[in-house]
């Protein structure tokens, strides 16, 4: 579970709405008052029907129409890919890559089959099956890097979505507050009590503004960052993959492979797992 998502999220949210409510009163003009006051009544002063409306209404149809039907069919799954902070974990690949090289050192590639068909990651199977089959490792190392560069690519269009709505949701807020202003100024009279809708209609005009300040920096943006993370996370393993098993197709030393593919991790997550993976050798 990514906790520190979640974490973020609701701590932004509680910092808002404490601030909608909170009030401190320091200073000379606060004397008598009490130095801190909460008013909940006051969150209805942020609440306007009109405003969600144009912002998140008109946000969710650029998007729609700036994306194909497929990656917007996928909007669930992101959400599924940012709370899974520990599926890619470099070790554990580590750990079975120099098992395969003790087992293709002992027995030969031919006896790698059966540890391929026990993956349940289809680009690790793939990688496997390729030495298996004794393709050429040119061969080999460019179809594994071609599949991590597409992999990529569709990542990178999946966050670009949230970019996207992160750039529209600020922009219909200034679009909310034009309607706002131009619905205050034509309801605005010098004399009588045709003036009496310019409140709501200033509120309408600046609410909207808010409202799409909290959708781009609060909601996608974030979204956006933690696809690009587990990108991230799984590009590294993969690599790993291909290093560990262009490796093993050359005979190289199971030893020297671990030492070899710990270079990819950070030096204080590296000491950790070595530590672990030698004391299973």
């Amino acid at each position: 579970m990514n906790i520190t998502y979640i974490i973020g999220l609701v701590a932004a949210l509680l910092v808002f709405l404490l601030g909608c409510v909170l009030g401190i009163n320091i200073g000379p003009k606060a004397a008598g008052l009490e130095p801190i006051t909460f008013t909940p009544t006051n969150l209805w002063n942020f609440f306007d029907a009109a405003s969600i409306f144009i912002v998140i209404g008109c946000t969710f149809a650029i998007v729609v129409a700036s994306f194909p039907g497929d990656t917007l069919a996928a909007i669930p799954k992101h959400f599924g890919v940012i709370l899974n902070a520990n599926k890619f974990d470099p070790m554990k690949y580590i750990d079975q890559l120099v098992d395969l090289a003790q087992t293709a050192r002992k027995n030969g590639l031919l006896a790698l089959e059966g540890k391929a068909n026990e993956q349940e990651d289809p680009f690790f199977k793939m990688a496997i099956m390729l030495i298996v089959d004794a393709n050429d490792p040119d061969k080999v190392r460019a179809i594994l890097e071609n599949d991590i560069e597409c992999m990529s690519a569709r990542h990178e269009d999946a966050a670009a979505l949230y970019d996207k709505a992160g750039s529209v949701a600020p922009a219909f807020g200034m679009v909310g507050t034009l309607v706002g202003l131009i619905n205050m100024l034509n309801n605005m009279e010098l004399s009588g009590d045709g003036g009496s809708s310019i409140g709501k209609d200033m509120g309408t005009a600046l609410i909207t503004t808010l409202y799409g300040c909290i959708l781009a920096h609060m909601i996608f943006g974030p979204i956006a960052n933690n696809l690009r993370t587990r990108d991230s996370e799984e590009v590294l393993c993969k690599q790993i993959i291909v290093e560990g098993i262009m490796s093993i197709q050359s005979g190289e030393n199971p030893k020297a492979l671990r030492e070899k593919l710990l270079t990819y991790i950070p030096q204080g997550k590296r000491t950790e797992g070595g530590k672990a993976a030698a004391s299973g050798e």
